[in-house]
């Protein structure tokens, strides 16, 4: 397998400098709303404030990968005197937490940077965090070619499947094809 440049979008978070508005929720929600910008629903953002606003502790996290599995880690973190389990700083969507995952269809939320045509200069949570705790950045990286996975289709398709079931979901795309 080849390597190929591929450009890498991230989003550096500086914890120091959030004040726990949730902007960056509210622009996230109102981006991915459908038809967009007609609806606010923090549960379908992408980012998320863990918050501890008596200690003054805001803690800006955006959706990861899926994972299929729980994981195993039951670190706990003290900030301030106050504990905190691993899973509230974890980025991925999984099994055991309804964090990031799409509230009508239970289909899992991943931050996909605001992707847009034309292309947007950064995602939304960033230009609307009024603290500059959030920093896009895009830099190019050599990478393994990868492989096509159909593990992301399989999981929408499994979660549509459990919500819905086959039948719906057949004549969905029966319809849907025509067009």
């Amino acid at each position: 397998m080849g390597k190929v440049k591929k450009t890498i979008k991230s989003i550096t978070i500086n914890a120091d400098l959030c004040n726990g508005c949730r902007a960056c929720e509210l622009a996230c929600s109102l981006f991915h709303a459908a038809p967009r910008y007609s609806s606010s629903n923090p549960a379908r953002s992408r980012i998320r404030i863990v918050r501890e606003p008596l200690k003054d502790i805001y803690v800006p996290v955006y959706a990861g990968e899926y994972t299929a599995a729980e994981c195993t880690g039951r670190t706990m973190y003290i900030l301030d005197g106050k504990e905190y389990a691993e899973c509230d700083f974890c980025r991925a969507s999984c099994p055991s937490r309804n964090l990031f995952k799409e509230p009508d269809s239970g289909l899992p939320l991943k931050c996909d940077m605001c992707e847009d045509e034309p292309p947007l200069e950064e995602p939304k949570c960033v230009e609307w965090c009024l603290n500059d705790a959030l920093i896009y950045e895009e830099r190019e990286e050599e990478v393994d070619e990868e492989e096509v996975s159909p593990g992301d289709v399989e999981t929408g398709v499994e979660s549509l499947l459990d919500k819905f079931g086959l039948q719906q979901v057949l004549d969905t795309i029966a319809r849907t094809s025509k067009s």
